[in-house]
């Protein structure tokens, strides 16, 4: 069985560590924002609420939110604020995700093989 660590961060402290990101990614509007950031970052607040039925200061929260998680980082730019993703906290999510992963296969294996076996 495979017992890989991330970063040789203990199973609490992974959990400490991602619960925070993975919180701020399950929001529908984050996710959104997340996918619109994707498409063309930097990105304004204005810009980003374009065709949104969703306020700018609601917008705004929901960009506070991935921001204290640092998954997207905000400058100011003159009058505006400009929003654009931080890579490395979606690599390491990325990679503990794989973990989880690897974990699942390894479990779902051990069952196979059990229940592949003679009686």
């Amino acid at each position: 069985m495979s017992r890989r660590r991330i970063r040789g961060l203990s199973g609490a402290s992974r959990l400490r560590r991602h619960a925070p990101v993975f919180a701020a990614l399950g929001d529908e509007t984050r996710l959104a924002l997340i996918v619109k950031l994707s498409a063309r970052s930097p990105c304004s607040i204005s810009a980003l609420s374009d065709g949104s039925p969703i306020t700018r200061q609601a917008i705004s929260k929901h960009l506070q939110v991935l921001e204290n998680v640092g998954l997207v980082r905000g400058e100011m730019q003159g009058r505006e604020r400009l929003f654009e993703l931080e890579p490395r906290p979606f690599l390491v999510a990325r990679d503990y995700l794989g973990l989880v992963s690897s974990q699942w296969d390894d479990a779902l294996a051990r069952l196979k093989g059990h229940v592949a076996r003679p009686r």
